[in-house]
């Protein structure tokens, strides 16, 4: 780690300019103090079977959501433009590499012809040359310390993380497992506790941005339990109960919210009346 820097600096290319930076990985945003997006001379329009170039705007797309700083030039600087969403053109006669537009409620601050050279967006800045000024690079790097602030990448992070989450699951199901409508199916379909916490654990981790820790269809999860309406319902209400007791009412309010479009989709579509 950098001297006075909130945390590691990362980098998606080896930089010898800057020893010291780490590789950058998805789990090491979250103490990130900065992400290095170097030049790199590989595809950015043309993706198709690049798992990894793929995995890399993944990368940039979140680090851009969780608030950290971001500079990026050549190759990389186009890459962090796709990230937001902005047009990016080939190699040319105006330019010898691909390059990005500014995105959308981006500032250019330099152009050369038809290319802007250097613009930033929030806490990502962009130059288009392959090669970056040192000036560049040092500027970022004093500027880190201040910008130490960071969003949520998900709302399993908002939330606080996975054991935060499966104490919320264990206290819902405490609550069920005692109530008169839904705790006879819970007792007649539920022989393992603990690992029916886990699943459900993690199919909300999978809901709430945790990457894929559940694979499986909702409804198919629930085929056979002979569950109506009245069963629905009662769930959906002691879930509401359960998050705006554990949670600040913020993120009960974005749980409540995903757990009403499950219940749409566990109730079916309404039946036409004959």
């Amino acid at each position: 780690m950098l001297g006075g820097m909130p945390g590691p600096v990362l980098t998606t290319s080896p930089l010898p300019a800057l020893a010291s930076a780490q590789p950058a990985t998805p789990g090491g945003l979250d103490t990130a103090a900065g992400l290095l997006v170097p030049h790199d001379g590989e595809p950015v329009l043309d993706v198709r079977e690049r798992p990894e170039r793929w995995a890399l705007l993944w990368l940039i797309g979140a680090a851009v959501r969780q608030d950290v700083p971001v500079l990026a030039w050549g190759t990389g600087a186009a890459l962090a433009g796709r990230a937001l969403g902005a047009v990016i053109y080939p190699p040319g006669p105006v330019w010898p590499t691909e390059w990005s537009a500014p995105p959308r409620g981006a500032a250019a601050q330099r152009e050369q012809g038809s290319v802007p050279v250097r613009w930033t967006l929030g806490r990502v800045t962009a130059l288009a040359a392959p090669e970056l000024p040192t000036a560049e690079l040092d500027a970022f790097l004093a500027a880190l310390p201040a910008w130490s602030s960071r969003r949520p990448g998900s709302d399993l992070e908002a939330l606080g993380g996975p054991d935060a989450l499966r104490r919320v699951v264990a206290a819902f199901y405490a609550r069920a497992r005692q109530d008169a409508v839904i705790g006879p199916i819970f007792a007649a379909h539920v022989h393992d506790w603990d690992a029916h916490v886990d699943r459900v654990t993690a199919f909300w981790s999978t809901v709430l941005g945790g990457g894929a820790q559940w694979r499986g269809h909702l409804g198919g999860a629930h085929a056979g339990l002979g569950l109506r309406s009245a069963h629905v319902e009662r769930w959906l209400a002691l879930w509401s109960q359960t998050v705006h007791a554990e949670l600040a009412p913020d993120t009960a309010a974005r749980l409540d919210a995903r757990a009403r479009v499950m219940a749409r989709r566990l109730r079916g579509p309404p039946r036409a009346e004959t």
